[in-house]
């Protein structure tokens, strides 16, 4: 089993910024790609990106640009960074973690709010 805890939320002004933080703990040899999803209130959720333990990186294409995430394979933590935030970033974001065995997404983190408002 493998657990994963979030942090880094919280209330925002837009155009500012923040950094998501997810620490993967257990048996975390078991999984390889780690990313982050984020669910809006009333919507479904939505992908986010991922990064590999190499260090390989893929967004949604609505996230290139204003999204970075990174890797700490050493304390077996990702990190999102959001630059630009705006009202329709707000979200729930929940970090997950791919089974090495499947390749599907097999943890999930029990989230954090990110909320986007003056």
């Amino acid at each position: 089993q493998v657990q994963l805890v979030e942090s880094g939320g919280g209330l925002v002004q837009p155009g500012g910024s923040l950094r998501l933080s997810c620490a993967a703990s257990g048996d975390v040899d078991s999984i390889n790609t780690m990313g982050w999803h984020r669910q809006a209130e009333g919507k479904q959720r939505e992908w986010v990106g991922g990064i590999t333990r190499r260090g390989v990186v893929n967004y949604e294409d609505s996230a290139k640009g204003r999204f970075t995430i990174s890797r700490d394979n050493a304390k077996n933590t990702i990190y999102l960074q959001v630059s630009g935030l705006t009202v329709e970033d707000t979200a729930v974001y929940y970090c997950a973690a791919a089974s090495v065995r499947t390749g599907l997404w097999a943890y999930w983190g029990q989230g954090t709010q990110v909320t986007v408002s003056s």
